[in-house]
């Protein structure tokens, strides 16, 4: 209003500077109101529901909202709704700054005005670093207000049951539905679903580990909860566990047995192994005595070949007679007629004889 003000002075100065200033204060002041309808007309309406709920949000600043890269119309519905839920303390200056940091501020002013409805305490600072961590500051409230159920194991993991086995061997497939609240002041830093899920997985298959036998688990399947649950499994989340029920058990396999069977099984590969060792070690054995026997009887065959020769040495140096090899021949003779009349191998008992 100054700058129009000035202008307006300079076009009816009639003495400040003759025809060309009150020309130069002239158009100025036409450019200003062209430039100020303008405005008024691209943010009227903005400005209007401002002004009637009391928003405080003037023309300039959503110019230079507009300026600054910034919808308009999210920082004055944002800060509308605030001053109608009665909130005070947060400006358009507040939201802004938000949004320019990447924030969504319907979603935070959302938050906000839920949480204080709830009385959850939830300021706006807590709110804005919520939601500029990449959680849904939104949801989380609305948790708060109202619990959620978690399924354990997720299935959409692909696992429907978790599988746990007692001491006797038997496994037992447990489905577990946990209720959860948000907790406000763990959110920043908290760890999410997935740990939960993880713990409480953890503390059932632990839980039914410990049983004597199977029969336990499905007598009383409330004292694995209740296990469960009192170890705390929430510490460190950005939730607070209300309550963790068994929706469902069910019996497995006999884990034990098949163990029993598969360690029989590889004791019997063990076994075989062990005896085709012993078999290979005596095949291997009586070939060599088989060898050791060829060997024998080549050095039979060699020693016969050399009773000839002994024979026509002994006769040419008159050491044998010839009735005495007449005689030998006939014992000879007599020996193996005796022994074909008898029906054995006289190839045999030639080789038995020379041995």
């Amino acid at each position: 209003m100054n700058l129009l003000t000035s202008f307006a002075l300079l076009a009816l100065q009639p003495e400040a500077g003759g025809d060309i200033l009150r020309t130069i204060g002239l158009v100025a002041l036409v450019l200003f109101l062209l430039a100020f309808l303008v405005l008024f007309l691209k943010y009227a309406k903005l400005y209007i529901q401002s002004v009637l709920a009391g928003a405080s949000v003037g023309l300039f600043d959503m110019l230079a909202m507009s300026l600054r890269k910034v919808n308009p119309a999210i920082i004055v519905e944002g800060r509308i709704n605030l001053v109608q839920a009665r909130i005070d303390g947060i400006q358009s200056n507040d939201l802004e700054a938000h949004a320019l940091a990447g924030g969504n501020v319907p979603r935070v002013v959302s938050a906000i005005i839920s949480a204080d409805k709830a009385s959850l305490g939830l300021d706006f600072q807590t709110a804005t670093g919520i939601d500029l961590a990449g959680r849904d500051v939104l949801d989380a409230v609305r948790t708060s207000v109202t619990p959620k159920v978690i399924d354990c194991p997720d299935p959409a993991k692909g696992k429907s049951e978790v599988a746990a086995v007692a001491k006797d061997g038997i496994q037992v497939l447990a489905k577990a539905r946990v209720t959860v609240r948000t907790n406000i002041a763990r959110l920043v830093g908290g760890a999410g679903e997935e740990t939960i899920i993880a713990r409480v997985g953890e503390g059932i298959v632990s839980t039914i580990g410990s049983m004597d036998t199977h029969q336990l688990a499905l007598e009383n399947p409330d004292s694995i909860s209740k296990t469960v649950l009192g170890r705390g499994l929430d510490a460190g989340t950005a939730f607070e566990i209300v309550s963790i029920d068994i929706a469902d058990v069910d019996i497995g396999h006999n884990i034990g047995a098949r163990l029993q069977a598969d360690q029989a099984e590889a004791d019997k590969r063990v076994a075989q192994a062990l005896a085709e060792k012993r078999r290979a070690m005596a095949v291997a054995e009586e070939q060599e005595h088989v060898a050791s026997v060829q060997a024998n009887r080549a050095k039979v065959v060699e020693a016969e070949a050399e009773v000839p020769l002994a024979m026509a040495e002994a006769l040419r140096s008159g050491n044998l007679g010839v009735m005495d090899m007449l005689r030998l021949k006939n014992i000879e003779s007599d020996t193996t007629m005796r022994r074909s009349i008898g029906g054995s191998d006289p190839t045999a008992s030639t080789e038995e004889s020379g041995a």
